[in-house]
């Protein structure tokens, strides 16, 4: 877009996972001054063995943020998801083996996918929160741990007690220049929604991330999860999600926390239900003591019969409203 005039405010959207991509095709709508900053901790799946065998960071949740910015043909479209079904690729994403191939001819994994980025015309940018090999190790509340994002959920779940923190091995892995700009440039930052331990945390994790966010002037925003997750915060309320985030990232690190006030299904519910997980509990008062305010608006993607996640438009729609107020507000500083 050199050349171009920008519309929109500038928004940094920080996390992994589905929670980020299905925002993206909300926030496209509405600014083309988008970036992602995503999480490269993932070493599960197709992401991990492409890790493993090819010492590269995990493409899956960059691809997953791809698809949702692409502006490419319908046919590109549709190989950047494809799974293959047989054979030793079986489950692996062709889009996860495009990056492989552009990371094996690039001289950094960000260059691979800044040109990845320019073949499908994304809308704004990606980032990967680092180009560091780095692994998360997770310590729960009995003093037990184990490394690895892929092994936290069973031992989580073996151990029936709650995370106590995450960590990145090797610790404070240097960010990429251009996401620490990215974040000072921002008139909007957004932290999730998506795994809270697994896929949002860890990008605080890398120097200089969290203390960027923090002495941002932009409005920060934390976009809760609609329903808790198995295997990671069974149980947690919203105030308990803000307290893992500022223990992590530093008081400071949020502003707002967006909600869900729309309801979940029976059948949904019931089927949530047999994973242990249930609605987040929006405990209004314990958020506001541990200075951030709370939002609540209908955010829930209701033509989603499978799962309870978040409706892009909606997110979108809520996160500029907010960020009109916010920048009234701020004239006169």
């Amino acid at each position: 877009m050199i050349g171009e005039q920008r519309h929109g405010p500038a928004i940094v959207a920080i996390g992994g996972g589905h929670g980020l991509s299905t925002i993206l095709r909300g926030l496209k709508q509405y600014t083309d001054d988008l970036t992602a900053i995503v999480t490269v901790a993932d070493d599960g799946g197709g992401s991990g063995m492409l890790r493993e065998d090819l010492h590269m960071p995990p493409p899956g949740d960059i691809r997953n943020c791809m698809e949702s910015l692409a502006n490419a043909e319908p046919m590109m479209q549709r190989l950047l998801s494809y799974r293959f079904t047989s054979g030793r690729l079986a489950g692996q994403a062709f889009g996860n083996l495009l990056l492989a191939a552009l990371n094996g001819i690039s001289d950094s994994f960000d260059q691979a996918v800044a040109r990845m980025s320019d073949v499908l015309a994304i809308t704004g940018r990606i980032l990967p929160v680092t180009n560091a090999d780095v692994a998360l190790e997770a310590t729960f509340e009995n003093g037990t741990s184990v490394r690895g994002e892929s092994r936290i959920f069973a031992f989580k779940k073996a151990q029936n007690c709650r995370i106590h923190e995450v960590r990145l091995l090797p610790e404070l892995p240097p960010a990429l220049p251009a996401a620490l700009e990215a974040i000072c440039q921002a008139d909007v930052i957004l932290l999730g929604p998506g795994s809270l331990y697994t896929s949002v945390i860890p990008n605080l994790l890398v120097d200089g991330i969290s203390d960027t966010i923090r002495h941002s002037r932009a409005l920060k925003i934390y976009v809760c999860n609609i329903m808790t997750q198995d295997g990671e915060t069974e149980h947690m309320t919203a105030s308990d999600h803000i307290a893992a985030l500022l223990k992590h990232g530093g008081t400071g690190l949020v502003d707002l926390c967006l909600c869900n006030s729309e309801a979940v299904g029976r059948r949904l519910l019931e089927r949530y239900s047999r994973e242990d997980a249930e609605p987040m509990s929006v405990d209004v008062e314990p958020i506001e003591k541990q200075g951030v305010g709370v939002v609540k608006r209908p955010l829930l993607d209701t033509k989603n019969t499978d799962y309870a996640r978040h409706d892009g438009v909606k997110v979108a729609e809520a996160v500029v409203e907010l960020y009109q107020n916010y920048a009234k507000t701020r004239i006169f500083d």
